[in-house]
């Protein structure tokens, strides 16, 4: 992998983590684009980068969110009680996913990692938010009546959510997608919704890349880095991750004050039909 090549797959990963649009359909198409999936070597070592690259995402989100952050290592030291509570919800959310993660893994990407499954998780995910657009359009008012500290989420809900997250292990589906629409179903503006969603991507994100770095690096770390291109494509494939997650929740934070999904269903359903003709044309190999 050459450092072009690290720079567009960085962007591509920051611009869709967060965007309920499926950062992993998106990556599937780019690498071929770029020609990188002409050998199952080699594909394996993208799956590999794409996960190890979403390290860039979770540092965008640190630094935007530091606050939030800071008040729950405040509330942990026991000198921030919202923030103790915040940090308390994103730990119960966080578990669903942290066991299944563990107990599937494998078979998720035995099963799952195939064509049909991941063509129907972005077209059904679209479908989806073409549906529910107009009911989420409507809760926009909420967020001049909900509180700024999650207060209004509570425990049993958060544990909700972190069963919706789950379901972002199938391929396609997108995590910011079932957890941001979790968060509405469960009282909070869409805003607030997208914010709970971010916070709650720092311990899923960081785990799955501490996962994947150690999985696949712990017989031959040199053999694994060089799979990857080396480190200079990793670095510049987080730091272009890192800035680019970091603009794209900012447009997304704005954009859903707004109300309406609409435009990530539609763009959600043209990516499937993308991949659908790669995949029957025998372009595309997942």
């Amino acid at each position: 992998m050459n450092i072009l090549q690290a720079i567009i797959l960085g962007l591509v990963e920051g611009i869709t983590e967060y965007l309920p649009v499926s950062s992993t359909g998106h990556l599937i198409i780019t690498a071929w684009l770029l020609g990188l999936t002409s050998d199952a070597a080699q594909k394996s070592a993208i799956d590999d980068f794409s996960i190890i690259i979403q390290g860039g995402a979770i540092l965008a989100v640190l630094g935007l969110y530091r606050s939030r952050v800071a008040a729950m290592i405040r509330g942990v030291a026991g000198r921030d009680a919202a923030g103790r509570t915040l940090f308390l919800k994103i730990v119960i959310a966080f578990m669903p996913a942290a066991v299944l993660g563990l107990l599937f893994d494998d078979w998720i990407e035995e099963k799952l990692f195939h064509p049909v499954p991941v063509l129907i998780a972005l077209g059904g995910g679209g479908v989806l938010l073409l549906v529910l657009s107009p009911w989420i359009r409507t809760l926009t008012a909420r967020e001049k009546t909900e509180s700024d500290d999650f207060t209004n989420l509570s425990y049993r809900a958060a544990l909700a959510i972190g069963f919706m997250q789950s379901l972002a292990m199938w391929p396609g589906t997108s995590r910011s997608m079932v957890t941001i629409l979790g968060g509405i179903l469960f009282g909070l503006s869409p805003r607030r919704a997208a914010e709970f969603s971010f916070l709650l991507g720092l311990p899923t994100l960081g785990a799955a890349c501490a996962y994947k770095i150690l999985k696949a690096g712990k017989d031959d770390p040199a053999a694994f880095l060089a799979s990857l291109g080396g480190p200079t494509p990793v670095i510049v494939g987080i730091v272009v991750a890192a800035l680019s997650a970091a603009l794209a929740v900012k447009w997304l934070v704005a954009y859903l004050s707004r109300g309406g999904f609409a435009a990530f269903g539609w763009w959600r359903v043209v990516v499937a039909t993308a991949l659908g003709v790669g995949l029957m044309t025998g372009k595309i190999a997942l």
